[in-house]
């Protein structure tokens, strides 16, 4: 875990926090979707014009636009309310990991998914990142937080 800012993280491929449509406007995915350019959101909308909207729990790729990355790999996390959400969300995770792993990635970085505007609560989210890391078939993932609540409660589960 570290404390930063994900757009400049030493890594292959940074995960996005995503919606199924991939519409990047607010959080964590406008951050970094203004930071790739205005090609960034047209590929990610023909995406959903191919496939339809990805489910809660899927991951997908795309180029990473202007940002230094090979890519790009937006997890659907749920939203609470939905029921499982802990499970869903290291399913996206997952998700996001193994398609690192079929790009020949080594190293990716994820954000809090699920812990902003998705409302998920930290305690679950907490576990949920731990969970996935733990089982990442990567060489190097990177939990980068910046907001205190989130770092504070998952240095708690990490302590248990």
């Amino acid at each position: 875990m570290v404390r930063g800012n994900l757009l400049e993280e030493p890594v292959d491929a940074i995960v996005n926090a995503a919606n199924g449509r991939l519409a990047h406007g607010g959080g964590v995915a406008g951050i970094i979707s203004r930071a790739a350019g205005p090609g960034f959101q047209d590929e990610s909308n023909a995406l959903v014009r191919k496939h339809g909207p990805f489910p809660t729990g899927s991951a997908v790729v795309t180029t990473a636009g202007k940002l230094p990355f090979k890519g790009v790999i937006h997890a659907v996390g749920p939203r609470y309310g939905e029921g499982d959400e802990e499970n869903k969300l290291v399913n996206a995770l997952m998700a996001a990991f193994h398609e690192a792993k079929q790009r020949g990635w080594n190293s990716v970085s994820f954000p809090a998914v699920s812990s902003g505007i998705f409302a998920v609560p930290l305690e679950i989210c907490a576990r949920a990142y731990l969970k996935a890391a733990r089982a990442s078939p990567l060489g190097k993932v990177r939990l980068c937080l910046r907001d205190q609540p989130v770092i504070d409660a998952v240095l708690k589960e990490m302590s248990k």
